[in-house]
């Protein structure tokens, strides 16, 4: 099934609005009270994922000085699909000038035998701020399954006025070899991306960078990180033994997301 959604932010007397908001199934579109200025959207999908056949697009525009706070209900789940039938997701997001996007989904969670491809593309004009988090778990892992999927497959691009900023491609195939190989996943059961990129918000990124680069290398640690420079921010990768360790440090260096947003993005969540 092949379901759309659009949603368009835009700056009314100082304060982020809606402007435009609809879906189709099976990927359904929330957009709760606004908190603290910012819009606060929810993507959803019946039956809590994704089974084969599904394709799913979403498109958002944020206009001028807007904000808006991105995420999902719960984790999206990827169900057994033996047919290995199509299952993917496309999200294209514009951001215009002084607007800031956060896109802070739950992790993806594919299940035995499941196949799964995302596409994000992010289009920024100068002076726009966005903070992406791509993460993903091993799977059900309490009963068992444990990188026990097809195929698994997530590719982001950033670009600031039409020129490529950042191109970051996932890609874990099972026909590569064995997932759990100790040079593929190791002993790890979540690996996340995290993106900071605008002018508006150098002196968060540079901090996140300078802390990484700060801390000693343990090769016993259980949760596993690297930070990379980008022009006008920083990549972090994150790799955990669990999500639950992985999510508290994402929201440690995202600690800043409140001032900017007016409001504590997790707080009623977790």
């Amino acid at each position: 099934m092949k379901g759309q959604a659009q949603l368009e932010i835009g700056s009314v007397v100082g304060s982020s609005t809606v402007v435009r908001a609809r879906s189709t199934n099976p990927l359904r579109l929330l957009t709760p009270r606004v908190r603290g200025g910012s819009v606060w959207a929810y993507t959803s999908n019946f039956g809590g994922g994704l089974v084969g056949g599904d394709q799913t697009r979403l498109e958002i525009k944020i206009d001028r000085g807007a904000s808006c706070f991105l995420s999902t209900q719960a984790s999206t789940k990827i169900y057994r699909n033996p047919d290995r039938l199509p299952c993917s997701h496309e999200l294209h997001a514009t951001i215009a000038e002084g607007a800031l996007l956060v896109v802070a989904p739950d992790p993806v969670q594919c299940f035995t035998d499941s196949c799964y491809e995302q596409h994000q593309q992010f289009d920024l004009a100068s002076g726009a701020s966005l903070v992406l988090i791509d993460w993903m778990s091993s799977g059900r892992s309490a009963r068992g399954e444990r990188w026990s999927f097809v195929r698994y497959g997530s590719r982001n691009e950033i670009y600031r006025d039409e020129q490529l900023l950042l191109l970051d491609n996932l890609l874990l195939d099972s026909s590569d070899g064995a997932l759990t190989d100790p040079f593929r996943t190791g002993g790890f059961h979540c690996l996340a991306t995290v993106v900071i990129i605008g002018e508006a918000l150098c002196v968060q990124a540079r901090s996140v960078l300078h802390w990484v680069n700060a801390q000693p290398i343990d090769p016993q640690s259980s949760l596993a990180f690297s930070a990379s420079p980008l022009r006008e921010g920083v990549l972090l990768r994150l790799a955990g033994m669990n999500v639950e360790q992985v999510s508290r440090e994402i929201r440690r260096q995202l600690g800043f997301l409140p001032s900017l947003l007016a409001d504590d993005p997790w707080l009623r969540k977790f």
